[in-house]
């Protein structure tokens, strides 16, 4: 018998065809296995997707309204050890404390007049504020600047902060001065706050200094500046007014 008659004998034997079969069985169930597995892939990478897709909503964080305390060297704390002893740090502790959702931003400059305040104003608002407490004018009163010229700035700067937001509340803290600048010029000065907060409609302290200003134990030594006690005070005499606004 030839090689070729053998060989055929072998491919036709039974042995060799379940061979066959066998391995086509193999491969039909390699393929259903594959199809298994990608589908199961598939579904996997839905649910990831279904997830991360509701987790997204939840990292998001509400943002916390600004009070912005915009003055002179009484806001900004000059000549105390600690910027943290200055009465806009010592609001955002009572804030933080009863958990409401404000940042207090301290935007005081020492020497600052109000027709400074005047010039600044517009690049102050280039964020949202809620509450804006206005706090200048002693360095114009102690400078002998002219009344009329007080009155207008201050007006200038309540007019830009309710035109870039209307609904954002302001508070006017009043100011009053020695008598050694005349009774006159100073019984006028402290009237300046009170015909401004009426004609605005808006929220008043009446003396932002009061039982500070004039107490020897409550200011530095040029007798101006309050001392870290006497500005727990004063934030106390802020919060008296801030405080209901927030609730």
């Amino acid at each position: 018998m030839s090689k070729a008659e053998i060989k055929q004998l072998k491919l036709n034997s039974p042995i060799s065809t379940a061979h066959k079969l066998l391995k086509f069985c193999y491969f039909i169930m390699a393929l259903f296995l594959l199809a298994c597995g990608n589908d199961k892939t598939e579904k996997s990478t839905q649910e990831t997707n279904s997830t991360e897709q509701t987790k997204e909503p939840m990292t998001e964080t509400t943002k916390a309204n600004t009070i912005l305390c915009f003055g002179d060297s009484i806001t900004a704390g000059y000549g105390l050890d600690d910027s943290n002893d200055a009465f806009p740090a010592i609001l955002q502790g009572k804030i933080d404390s009863l958990d409401y959702n404000y940042r207090v931003i301290n935007s005081g400059l020492s020497g600052e007049t109000t027709a400074g305040g005047k010039g600044r104003i517009n690049w102050i608002l280039n964020q949202d504020i809620e509450i804006f407490i206005l706090e200048l004018g002693a360095n114009d009163g102690l400078r002998g600047v002219p009344l009329s010229e007080t009155r207008l700035n201050l007006q200038a700067i309540i007019d830009a902060v309710k035109q870039k937001n209307p609904k954002t509340t302001i508070i006017l803290a009043g100011m009053e001065l020695p008598p050694n600048m005349g009774q006159d010029y100073t019984t006028e000065f402290r009237q300046i706050y009170a015909d401004i907060a009426t004609k605005n409609n808006l929220e008043f302290i009446p003396f932002i200094l009061k039982n500070v200003g004039g107490i020897a134990e409550l200011n530095q030594g040029d007798g101006i500046h309050p001392t870290a006690e006497g500005h727990k005070i004063l934030a106390n005499t802020v919060w008296e007014t801030l405080e209901p606004l927030m609730k």
